[in-house]
């Protein structure tokens, strides 16, 4: 994702971001159709608590406890029968929050690291096919590294239909770094723009008190994204985690409310490795809260 500026002093923190972030919503989505009807608003917010900021492999920080607060607008535009099933936007704030030394403990001095702004078109298929590109803006309000942008087109499938139990709901990432220059807006702080691709599944299973997944990804440079003295590592990370998600009461009119902590463990390839201290892999720890509701127009 982003690089800062502390590594390009010499330092050992770099930019990250943790896949258990955005795996809150799960636990709530029974507040919501999945496919929702043509108006319907939703909302999702909440906040984690992690040990270790990591991004595709990167370190960011992980000196003392980050906050994650976050927030979601989701409009459904369209709901049909044909070929193409829903069409939906979404726009959304995320921050990082970091009193050590990324922020308030750090050269800045200032506890607010990251901010990020996306919005994302969604496009639904039969079959549970689904189709996301996705526009985000990463900056920074302490200064540690310099803006990044990011073009992302994601492909998923949900064969929870066919499979049940057994669904495994696979997808493939493939994100362009966009209006970059040798060292700056690149996740990697080298000489060419990035381009990544991630291929991952999201088994799990859910009943009406708790809910657990189990997310395995793969992170790798199609090119240029995990350069390293001028070399691009084509191997990024490893990720495998877990998650539960336990409801907090019925859904009532302020929306479903839910708790929810994990584990995920990623190995590091060569160049996150050596962003990493040396370290082949880490361990991530996670707890918070989230809220989801919506309403028809």
């Amino acid at each position: 994702m982003l690089v800062t500026c502390a590594t390009r002093c010499g330092c050992s923190i770099v930019v990250a971001v943790a896949l258990i972030t955005f795996k809150a919503a799960p636990a709530s989505a029974q507040a919501v159709p999945a496919d929702p009807k043509a108006g319907t608003i939703t909302v999702t917010a909440g906040t984690d608590l992690v040990n270790s900021y990591m991004f595709r492999g990167f370190r960011q920080d992980d000196t003392k406890i980050i906050t994650w607060p976050y927030g979601d607008l989701g409009l459904a535009l369209y709901s049909g029968d044909g070929g193409l099933k829903s069409v939906g936007v979404n726009f959304a704030v995320w921050n990082s929050l970091h009193p050590g030394d990324a922020g308030r403990d750090g050269p800045s001095g200032k506890l607010w690291y990251e901010r990020r702004f996306h919005s994302t078109l969604r496009l639904g298929f039969g079959g549970g096919v689904s189709l996301g590109t996705t526009y985000t803006a990463y900056s920074s309000p302490n200064g540690m590294f310099t803006p990044v942008k990011e073009i992302a087109v994601m492909l998923a499938v949900d064969d929870s239909a066919r499979l049940g139990k057994g669904a495994v709901r696979p997808y493939a990432l493939v994100a362009f770094e966009l209006d970059t220059a040798p060292g700056l807006g690149q996740v990697d702080a080298g000489f060419k723009a990035g381009r990544y691709i991630e291929l991952g599944v999201r088994p799990g299973w859910a009943a009406d008190t708790v809910s657990i997944a189990f997310p395995v990804k793969v992170g790798l440079s199609l090119s240029n994204y995990y350069e390293l003295a001028g070399i691009d590592h084509k191997f990024g990370y490893f990720s495998v985690a877990s998650l539960v998600t336990v409801p907090l009461g019925r859904t009532s009119s302020f929306g479903a409310w839910n708790i929810h902590g994990g584990v995920e463990f990623q190995s590091l390839g060569d160049t996150t490795k050596a962003l990493n201290g040396g370290a082949g892999s880490k361990m991530i720890g996670s707890f918070g809260f989230g809220l989801r509701t919506g309403r028809s127009r």
